[in-house]
């Protein structure tokens, strides 16, 4: 009886980890990184605003810089998306 419930547990852990791991994380970029005051130097570029980064390293200590990697998103509505005619054939 304990082995038939230690298989379909087994498979479920299976089946969860392959969901968790199957979905992948991406780093996020934001355009405002804090640089704390600690012994090595920390850098945390998670921040939506200077605001929200001063906010942060006003407690701890440290400064906020511009994130100089930031590459602000493409909206889907914008025209780089938008598909391209082909004008290479030609009218039938």
């Amino acid at each position: 009886m304990k082995a038939a419930m230690q298989i379909p547990l087994f498979a479920l852990a299976l089946l969860a980890a392959a969901i968790a791991f199957g979905t992948g994380a991406k780093a996020q970029n934001y355009p405002w990184c804090a640089f704390y005051d600690a012994g090595d130097e920390a850098v945390v570029c998670g921040f939506v605003s200077f605001e929200q980064c001063l906010a942060t390293v006003r407690g701890i200590g440290g400064f906020c810089d511009r994130n100089n990697l930031y590459q602000a998103a493409v909206p889907a509505n914008h025209p780089a998306y938008r598909a391209r005619k082909d004008y290479s054939r030609k009218p039938s």
